[in-house]
């Protein structure tokens, strides 16, 4: 190995399993070599294979040799260094090895010697301490099998400034994440100015991540932005553990809460918007159709087919939404010809929407303390007493929760539903006024409606007053000259009624 180092200006790594045979010779560092696929179980067992590899450089393992070491479980790795202004065993200088460290030891993930020569290492029992260790990663496995569920655990990942801002992002990851059925196991937040291209936190940050997945037995890692093609296939391949973006939580909790056709189809033509581009990026090599020579003939690469039968669905699933469309402007038109006046409730997921409708029209539509338990727009009668002379009836519409950064393919899949907002009378934005940062989440949600254009006059109102800060209350409803309710207890709905009643035409002033 030292005369190809010598020979080649490079590091060569050997793989060598249990038996002693040769598995894979290797030009380059320990993270060059081509390592089989891991089956085996991640708490419990080592891959049964030891690296051995030359370095140029003296110094003895790397940080990067070590991270082999933990992510691919090996029995063991050991840096030979190398002189290469020497030839034969003269170029052989010191070798360190290094072999993971059971849970709960006191320092890193690994266990590294002290640098010594080959001969030395030699006589050392490698396999009889690889045992040991086994036996020890076995007893811990047993130990945390009590307390294992069949719920997912995540590692949430982060990036950005020490602020509140990053505070609150992580928050609402960490809600995303249980709304959609799995455990938070551990936060990880990387401090820094922008996204690293290939991994958005740098690989530092994702070897921090993989650790805490292993010791807290998390299986995914779920991140707070939305991941390119391309940086969520360079991380699975860094880290071997399944990877989501924040997008694909809220597709998965919109899957999970689709009731009723309309929804469905919706939501099946946002995870398809999602997963077409993700598909193409798999790589051109997989397609025959790039054109040039050998590309021609008949006949499509499973890819091809892929692409083309997603994109298929996608346009009769368009189809659907339109027809979606033309159903309820078709009901439109009769709440129009009425004169009954239109509210709709809009805001920040989970604010108490659902719950402040059934306050306001005495009915009882689904409402769960959960994000995005509303997919389907609901409507109904309310009355108001203020409302004209004698009293007047009000409609009532439900409808989907906003989040900040809402998913494109969220927005144009629910094109049918958001058009209900542009033909209210008036959109009744919920606050949760229990929630840190509310204000934030107002502005969140002012932008979606701005960016959606639309017209009608708006109004706020602060709910879950019965669980708030009443100082945070008195602030919020100075900011925004908003009534405070709660919908649960009925307190303030009286209030609410007569401010709907006071900015709302009533069917007697339409008339006339």
């Amino acid at each position: 190995m030292a005369d190809l180092t010598v020979e080649l200006g490079r590091g060569v790594s050997v793989l060598i399993d249990r038996r002693g045979r040769v598995v894979t010779v290797a030009v380059g560092d320990a993270s060059d070599t081509p390592l089989p696929t891991y089956a085996g179980e991640a708490e419990s067992r080592l891959a049964g294979l030891r690296l051995a590899h030359t370095h140029l450089k003296p110094g003895g393992l790397s940080s990067s040799d070590l991270t082999t070491l933990f992510l691919n479980r090996l029995d063991a790795l050991v840096a030979i260094d190398v002189d290469r202004s020497r030839n034969g065993a003269e170029a052989v200088g010191t070798a360190q090895l290094a072999t993971v460290a059971p849970s709960g030891s006191d320092a890193e993930d690994w266990i590294v010697d002290e640098p010594q020569p080959v001969r030395a290492l030699e006589k050392q029992d490698v396999l009889g301490r690889v045992r040991a260790l086994e036996e020890e990663l076995s007893r811990q496995a047993g130990a945390r099998e009590v307390r294992r569920t069949s719920a997912e655990r995540a590692v949430l990942v982060g990036l950005g400034p020490d602020d509140q801002e990053t505070a609150s992002r992580m928050a609402e990851l960490t809600e995303l994440v249980r709304s959609a059925g799995a455990t938070v196991a551990a936060t990880v937040v990387q401090r820094r100015p922008k996204p690293d291209h290939r991994t958005v936190v740098g690989e530092g940050k994702l070897q921090e991540a993989v650790s805490l997945a292993f010791h807290e037995d998390a299986d995914l890692l779920a991140f707070d932005r939305e991941l390119t093609p391309a940086q969520a296939r360079e991380i699975e391949r860094l880290t071997k553990l399944k990877v989501l973006d924040r997008t694909q939580v809220i597709l998965d909790i919109f899957a999970q809460n689709a009731r009723g056709r309309e929804a469905q189809v919706q939501v099946e033509l946002a995870q398809l918007k999602y997963q077409l581009p993700r598909l193409a990026g798999r790589g051109e090599a997989m397609s025959r159709l790039g054109g040039g020579i050998g590309t021609r003939g008949p006949g499509e690469t499973k890819l091809e087919v892929d692409r083309r039968r997603i994109r298929d669905r996608i346009a009769s699933l368009e189809n659907a939404v339109e027809d979606i469309s033309r159903r309820r402007a078709e009901t439109r038109k009769s709440r129009t010809a009425s004169q009954t006046p239109v509210v709709a409730l809009v805001g920040y997921t989970n604010a108490g929407k659902s719950t402040l409708f059934n306050a306001l029209t005495k009915s009882d539509a689904l409402s769960q303390d959960r994000l995005f338990a509303t997919l389907r727009p609901t409507t109904r009668e309310g009355w108001l007493p203020a409302l004209g002379q004698w009293g007047g009836k009000v409609v009532f519409t439900d409808t989907v929760g906003f989040i900040r950064d809402l998913p494109e393919e969220l927005v144009d899949a629910f094109r049918a539903t958001l058009e209900e907002l542009h033909h209210a009378d008036l959109l009744l934005h919920v606050v949760d006024g229990a929630s840190p940062g509310a204000p934030d989440r107002v502005e969140a949600v002012q932008r979606i409606l701005d960016d959606l254009e639309l017209d009608p006059q708006r109004l706020v109102v602060i709910n879950k007053a019965d669980s708030a800060d009443p100082q945070v209350i008195r602030q919020l409803r100075e900011r925004y000259g908003a009534v405070a309710v709660s919908a649960l207890t009925g307190e303030g709905i009286g209030d609410l009624k007569d401010q709907l009643a006071h900015v709302l035409p009533s069917a007697e002033a339409v008339t006339a």
